[in-house]
């Protein structure tokens, strides 16, 4: 399997696990190759529709505090997705440690 196939399979795989959350604006971020099990580890980013349309939560914010609501709102989730090489099945959904990456 291709790295383009694997990471259409989590692309498609992540939107329809979490469709009744909204996800929108799927984002490839990174992709590693695990050669001694055989998977494609692929790092997927994305909003969920609450979160990307923060006006509709609270109408009557303005100025600074719509703006830092706004920002607060669109913080993205990330995940890995792990799929099997050689049939393309996917393995796993864990949530990205982003603590442990940022060391």
């Amino acid at each position: 399997m291709e790295v383009r196939d694997a990471v259409a399979k989590a692309k498609a795989y992540v939107e329809e696990l979490f469709t009744d959350e909204g996800v929108v604006d799927v984002r490839l971020e990174e992709v590693e190759h695990d050669e001694a099990q055989g998977a494609w580890n692929i790092t997927l980013g994305f909003l969920r529709r609450a979160a990307a349309e923060p006006a509709r939560l609270d109408p009557f914010a303005t100025g600074l505090s719509a703006a830092l609501r706004a920002i607060a709102m669109q913080t993205r989730s990330y995940r890995v997705v792990r799929v099997r090489e050689s049939d393309g099945v996917v393995l796993s959904v864990k949530l990205k440690d982003m603590m442990s990456d940022a060391a």
